[in-house]
């Protein structure tokens, strides 16, 4: 395995050869990725997954409730991060799409990563700061002062940042 993707009761693994392997629930599809080829990277969310080819092009499977499979049309993409009934997709430009219908990712620019979470989602800019979709629990407010991050991920009602130095700062209603 090159890679690994968790989500809420199955698994994905990315295989060198760019196939894709699940395990755990299936009741709603999410692990049906059996006729994935060419893949480069992999997404878990709470009852979907995602998968981004070397071409560009993403492929989804699993509940689609809230649209968040409609990844066929997306061109350009370097990553996707599923979330709860949401799905993102970074392009090659820094630009950002999003499975969600208005969604305020489409005026971010000049990104380097993104995180979809529950009810958010962050994105990691150039210049070491984060935006995030909404205010959940704090999150909104408090990334938005986050500076020299390096690595981002969005969970539940949370959001952690990884800083230069190696330290970690949180936001939102963190566990434990």
């Amino acid at each position: 395995m090159i890679a690994i993707a968790a989500g809420w009761r199955f698994t994905l693994g990315l295989r060198s050869d760019g196939t894709v392997l699940a395990a755990g629930r299936t009741a709603e599809g999410q692990c049906a990725v059996e006729s994935w080829r060419g893949v480069v990277a992999v997404s878990c969310g709470d009852w979907h997954s995602v998968g981004v080819r070397a071409d560009g092009t993403v492929v989804g499977t699993g509940n689609d409730s809230r649209g968040q499979c409609a990844v066929d049309g997306w061109r350009g993409v370097v990553d996707a991060s599923a979330g709860h009934l949401q799905t993102m997709g970074l392009r090659r430009d820094g630009s950002v799409l999003s499975t969600v219908r208005d969604s305020p990712t489409a005026v971010w620019s000049d990104v380097l990563a993104v995180a979809a979470g529950s009810g958010h989602t962050v994105a990691l800019r150039s210049d070491g700061t984060v935006v995030a979709t909404a205010d959940l629990g704090g999150v909104g407010r408090d990334v938005a002062t986050w500076t020299d991050i390096e690595a981002v991920a969005a969970g539940s009602e949370f959001t952690l940042g990884l800083r230069s130095d190696g330290t970690v700062v949180g936001a939102g209603v963190l566990p434990g």
